[in-house]
């Protein structure tokens, strides 16, 4: 259910200083009229006009709020901080080739975020709701959309926490769900892929086999960040978990999938349904490897077994898409690869298709009206784009 709450905005001068009624004038809503260094923009925080907030509590959500104020109150008890009720989700807006705003898969994220909901006993975000918070979100930071042609994009977070107050172990008695999002640019600039040297993790598990690691939780990146810290001192950017019980089969990086493409042409990527994230960039990747003919091998991967027949290795994600892996160190072993055509391939018909310069034949691209019914259109500040 959804019980009244605040309104559509938070009253008063919020963080930036601003008034509410800055919030209709037509140059705030004009695509890019932040007049950011587009060019610039990296995966760094970069203050926005503000965040959505819903907060559920006696069986219903509030009807919700746009807030200002970068800054939350919560309790000091909040389930979040003693018993890590808490998950997220990632993905991103696009400004167009023909104009319109969209959001790329985010009801894959959705789909995703409910899992975890259930896995850690907490109420599911209707979808109703999630469009209309991350739909409001956008629009009300629609002069922070890198504009087309800048190879950025609006990264949209969603997330959800136990918020109320308990001593004892158990489900909070309030949940908060927050939308933010952040301006980011191209990890590459220059439009090609920049390889990475891996460290092969034998000093750490991600995940247990029957744990929650296919959750998109907090505490399990807070897990990594030990192993991430010695992996980067140690020369490697990035670093490749295997499964815990025989430290054999390949599970994922870091914060990414784990992809290969097989020097017959195959596209293989690990089946650990319970221990690895069903990260939304593979799916996509995969669809369009069979749109292009390549054989999609969804299986357990033995590392050692296999690594020899790997000609290119990825690690996928929403931030990068694909990042290639130049080698694997595992002790006094060393494998290299050499070029990834394939990955290169797989990587540019995402964003072109993301840009919408590539028919979106799978639909994952969903249009974001950058004004309601009841205000007049929102255009670029952009001609012609």
């Amino acid at each position: 259910g959804v019980r009244r709450g605040l309104g559509s905005s938070a009253a008063g001068l919020g963080a930036t200083g601003r008034p509410n009624d800055f919030w209709d004038t037509p140059h705030h809503g004009n695509v890019g009229s932040a007049n950011l260094p587009w060019d610039e923009l990296g995966f760094d925080y970069v203050p926005t006009a503000g965040h959505w907030r819903q907060v559920w509590k006696d069986g219903e959500w509030d009807h919700g709020c746009f807030v200002q104020d970068p800054y939350l109150s919560v309790h000091i008890l909040g389930n979040v901080f003693h018993y890590g009720q808490a998950l997220f989700e990632g993905f991103k807006g696009f400004h167009t080739q023909d104009g319109s705003v969209s959001s790329f898969f985010d009801g894959a994220s959705h789909d995703r975020m409910s899992h975890g909901c259930r896995r850690f006993r907490m109420p599911l975000v209707p979808r109703r709701l999630w469009n209309e918070a991350i739909d409001e979100v956008v629009r009300r930071n629609a002069g922070y959309i890198p504009p087309y042609g800048s190879n950025g994009a609006l990264y949209v977070r969603p997330f959800i926490f136990g918020s109320g107050p308990r001593l004892g172990l158990g489900p909070s008695p309030e949940y908060t769900f927050v939308v933010f999002c952040n301006p980011v640019g191209s990890y590459y600039r220059t439009g090609q892929m920049q390889a990475l040297d891996a460290l092969v993790n034998d000093d750490y598990d991600r995940a247990a086999p029957l744990g929650c690691g296919d959750c998109k939780a907090a505490g399990n990146y807070a897990a990594d960040l030990e192993s991430m810290y010695k992996a980067k001192h140690a020369g490697y950017p990035i670093s490749l978990y295997l499964d815990a019980r025989e430290r054999r089969y390949v599970e994922e990086f870091n914060t990414s999938n784990f992809v290969a493409i097989t020097k017959d042409g195959k596209y293989v990527t690990p089946h650990a349904p319970r221990s690895v994230l069903d990260s939304n960039t593979n799916k996509v990747l995969r669809k369009i490897a069979e749109d292009m003919g390549i054989t999609v091998e969804v299986r357990p991967v033995d590392f050692e077994a296999e690594v020899e027949n790997f000609a290119e290795v990825g690690a996928v994600g929403t931030a990068v898409v694909v990042t290639p892996i130049r080698s694997f160190t595992r002790g006094n072993k060393k494998w290299t690869f050499g070029d990834t055509p394939t990955l290169q391939k797989l990587h540019d018909r995402v964003r072109a298709i993301q840009n919408g310069e590539h028919p979106d034949l799978h639909g994952w691209l969903r249009k974001i009206p950058l004004v309601d019914e009841k205000k007049q259109t929102i255009a670029s500040i952009y001609p012609g784009l």
